[in-house]
Parts: C-alpha cells; sequence; structure tokens
C-alpha cells in the first residue's frame, strides 16, 4: 500500500504532470475496493442522496448523513486522502455555520478536508473554513445544489460569458486561499486555460482530459446507478446487471426448491440426533 497522500502531494503530483485520480464511495467496502486498486483520492459525495438513498438529488442530503457515510469511508481507506462533500445549506447561512459544519467532518469522521459549491458568492465561506486550519476543495462550473438556477444540470462555460464567469470564479477560489479545486461539466478548453493558470490542483468530472485530474461518481463506474448515465461517464463494469442476474437465480431456486442443498446444512452432531428424537418422542 503507498503512503497516504496529502495535500502537498496532490500539489507535487500537478508539478510533476501526474494524473491524480479521485472517486466518490459511501460505504465501507467500496472504500475498501478503491483503496486496493490505489485511488489516490475519496469524496464522500452529496451524491450520496441519489445514489444511497434514492433522492432525486442532493438538496435533501444533512449533515448526520454525511458524517455517518464519511465515518464509514474513513474505516475502510485509512491511508487515502478523503474530502467530505458540506450538504446544502450546512454552509449557505453564514461563515460561522459553515465553519462549524468543516469542522464536524474532521472532528467527528477524520476527513482530511471538505468541499463546498460555488464561486465568488461564497469567497468568505471559504477564507473562514481556511482560517479555521481545513482543507478547502473549491467546485465550480455544474453545481448540483444551486442547479435550479443554472436552468437544470447544464453545463457551464459553453458561451464566451458563461466561460469568463467560471475563469472568474475559479480565480477568486484560489485567491481565498483554497488548496483544491474541481470543475463540473465544463469545456475542455476552459478547463485547460484554469489549470494552466492555477498552481493548485485543477480536477474535472465532465470537463476534459486536460486537467489535472479525474474524478467519476462510483455508482456509474460500476454500473450499480441506473436512472441516468451523464454524458461525461465511462462504465467500467454492470454490476446492477450481474446483481440483478445473480438475485433472480436466487429466487429462482427457492421457488423451485433447489435451494438450500445438503452442502449449506448444519447436522445434528453424532449421536445428538437419536438423543433429539428421544425428546420429541418421535423414536419409536
Amino acid at each position: 500500500m503507498p503512503a497516504k497522500k496529502g495535500v502537498l502531494e496532490l500539489h507535487e503530483m500537478k508539478r510533476a504532470g501526474e494524473k491524480i485520480t479521485w472517486l466518490t464511495a459511501y460505504d465501507y467496502p467500496t472504500a475498501t475496493f478503491e483503496a486496493q486498486a490505489g485511488i489516490d483520492m475519496i469524496l464522500v459525495g452529496d451524491s450520496l442522496g441519489m445514489c444511497v438513498y434514492g433522492y432525486p438529488g442532493t438538496v435533501p442530503v444533512t449533515m448526520d448523513q454525511c458524517i455517518v457515510h464519511c465515518e464509514a469511508v474513513r474505516r475502510a481507506a485509512p491511508d487515502v486522502f478523503v474530502v467530505g462533500d458540506m450538504p446544502f445549506m450546512s454552509y449557505q447561512t453564514s461563515d460561522e455555520e459553515a465553519v462549524r459544519n468543516a469542522g464536524r467532518f474532521l472532528k467527528e469522521a477524520g476527513v482530511d478536508a471538505i468541499k463546498l459549491e460555488g464561486g465568488v458568492r461564497v469567497i468568505s465561506r471559504i477564507k473562514a473554513i481556511l482560517d479555521a486550519g481545513i482543507v478547502v476543495c473549491g467546485h465550480i462550473g455544474l453545481t448540483p445544489q444551486s442547479s435550479g438556477q443554472l436552468g437544470g444540470h447544464k453545463a457551464q462555460g459553453r458561451t464566451l460569458e458563461s466561460a469568463q464567469a467560471v475563469v472568474e470564479d475559479a480565480r477568486a477560489i484560489y485567491n481565498a486561499g483554497a488548496q483544491l479545486l474541481l470543475l463540473e461539466a465544463v469545456p475542455p478548453e476552459v478547463a485547460a486555460f484554469i489549470r494552466d493558470e492555477l498552481p493548485i490542483p485543477v480536477l474535472g468530472i465532465g470537463a476534459g482530459a486536460e486537467v489535472d485530474g479525474q474524478l467519476l461518481i462510483v455508482s456509474d463506474v460500476l454500473g450499480t446507478f441506473q436512472a441516468f448515465t451523464p454524458k461525461f461517464v465511462k462504465k467500467y463494469a454492470d454490476l446492477a446487471g450481474v446483481a440483478t442476474a445473480a438475485l433472480t437465480e436466487y429466487v429462482a431456486d427457492v421457488r423451485a426448491g433447489r435451494f438450500p442443498e445438503e452442502q449449506h446444512c448444519y447436522h445434528m452432531l453424532e449421536g445428538e440426533h437419536e438423543r433429539f428424537l428421544a425428546y420429541t418422542g418421535e423414536d419409536g
């Protein structure tokens, strides 16, 4: 198992031109698999709302839910850089509330950094959290928590004016002191410009190949989330298909009396069956 990467090592990877690998995880088994695969970073994303709880979006996710899932992931991957995703209304109300909730991620779940959505409008939040000694990852472009204001889950930066807004957000986040930046659903031309301009790692989800690293939702990668598949996703497995086939076979075996078989049974110890028959009065 390679040594755990900290934020300084992630910065060094950018300088050396080494791509950073990043996936979401929401539970102990999945985080274990990712750690064994050699992942650099894990995000316990508020996407757990859809991928775990079946919510229609991320807005209903609570701090307590995020903390529980972060705890599970941290136990499974103690040597991986773990980022906790601040859910809707955990930081929007005030700097003080933002710091308190960001601190919960560290105190209660032991994460290495937090992520929050928004650019220029959340700069005071970023600064306050940084002043508390917490590593911050910014998130701009398509920001699901505020997708209603964006007209839905739409790519950002596809016109000059929109691209300028994304660049201004990126600069503001960097100038506020954030150590990492995530671009979501941003054209590769814009993402490459931001990557070249900023000295911090610029990671992408649906932002092309020219960024410093890639993030994907693990439920998309493994094919367990079936509601929809974003354009930027590459499925590496169809676990939903495999699981459904296995469970269908189980149902059929039970109904047909094919399961359980002899090999699946625990029999009484030698001589104990006769004693049991005597106890039940069935020994003749």
